[in-house]
């Protein structure tokens, strides 16, 4: 038998144990496996592109544990009161290869995104930093608020979304976070006197969410939207004049922002400053961008998370997903005999 989380039992376990306390648990978990970075299998995702958008699978393995998320991100959805994004994952035994656990990874991508990152803005934004704008106010936007709030003391938030209605969504369900909202009718007036800035949009299209004029020196940024080919977010004079952190450089120099820069742009790996082989912020002035494209060690964390969160409760339950015969070399038996 194997282990099954979910829609409804995710949302049960994160409401019970709490949005705040989840996301604080699932950023050590993916800092955790950020510092045995060299123990992993990685791959760039697979993906499968059509005019409306993409479908991946994103696998990694280390010595006893394989992973893998299947994913879609389909902008247009949204038009016909679809999800932008649907996710489930499955994490396996190495030595034996059965499957350990499938899960509903919609929520929970949602969740690791926003942790990873309030992991990277830990190691590159400025301690003191307590203002965050977020440009794009879709379904990503209030998990990255509340894991700013919860990991790094964000207290003021400044919004803009080109759409009245996911900026109300947006108010509506953060009315009650503690933070302190202000609604920006443009990106320029949200992104003034912050310290953080997420750029989180949905179409798929090369757009100039921040334009090189817009950032300050001593910015974080955390561009999350450009995910995918021939999307990005910010102008490339804004990367010229950055220091540049990546999760994997094979993926992002295909699908994030550093896809519109020169195959030899330098890049610093995320991995590598948590484990402080390499530098973060090294002034007060430094620009940082977290060129953020999700990778699947990330999932693998959320996975691993999942599993010894729910073990032994009543979160999970047990499906029939892989045959056991009482002789692992008769299957056709299974169909004919009673």
């Amino acid at each position: 038998m194997v282990g099954y989380v979910g829609v409804e039992n995710l949302i049960r376990l994160v409401r019970h144990v709490g949005i705040e306390t989840v996301l604080r648990e699932l950023a050590d978990y993916i800092e955790d496996d950020f510092r045995r970075w060299p123990e992993f299998d990685k791959t760039p995702r697979i993906a499968s592109h059509s005019r409306d958008g993409v479908i991946e699978l994103m696998p990694t393995a280390d010595n006893a544990l394989y992973g893998f998320k299947y994913v879609n991100g389909h902008p247009r959805n949204t038009r016909e009161g679809l999800q932008t994004v649907t996710a489930f994952g499955v994490l396996s035994d190495v030595n034996t290869g059965y499957p350990l656990l499938l899960a509903e990874m919609t929520l929970l991508t949602a969740l690791r995104t926003a942790a990873t990152s309030a992991v990277a803005a830990r190691h590159l934004a400025r301690p003191d930093s307590r203002i965050l704008a977020i440009i794009g106010l879709g379904a990503q936007s209030e998990f990255q608020a509340t894991a700013f709030h919860a990991l790094l003391g964000i207290t003021h938030l400044r919004v803009c979304d080109v759409d009245p209605a996911a900026t109300e969504k947006f108010r509506v369900n953060m009315q009650n976070s503690g933070l302190t909202i202000t609604l920006a009718p443009t990106a320029q007036q949200a992104v003034q006197g912050a310290d953080i800035i997420t750029t989180v949009t949905a179409d798929k299209l090369q757009a100039t969410i921040l334009s090189d004029n817009m950032i300050g020196a001593g910015v974080h940024i955390n561009a999350v939207g450009g995910d995918c080919p021939g999307k990005t977010e910010l102008q490339a004079d804004i990367l010229k004049r950055s220091r540049v952190f990546v999760e994997f450089p094979e993926q992002t120099r295909i699908e994030g922002e550093i896809q519109q820069m020169p195959d030899d742009f330098p890049v610093t790996e995320l991995w590598q400053v948590i484990t402080g082989e390499a530098q973060g912020r090294r002034t007060a002035q430094d620009i940082t961008i977290f060129d953020s494209v999700g990778f699947a060690t990330e999932d693998f964390s959320a996975l691993r998370y999942l599993r010894d969160k729910v073990r032994d409760t009543d979160f999970v339950t047990e499906i029939d997903l892989v045959v056991e015969p009482d002789d692992p070399r008769d299957l056709f038996g299974l169909l004919t005999q009673p």
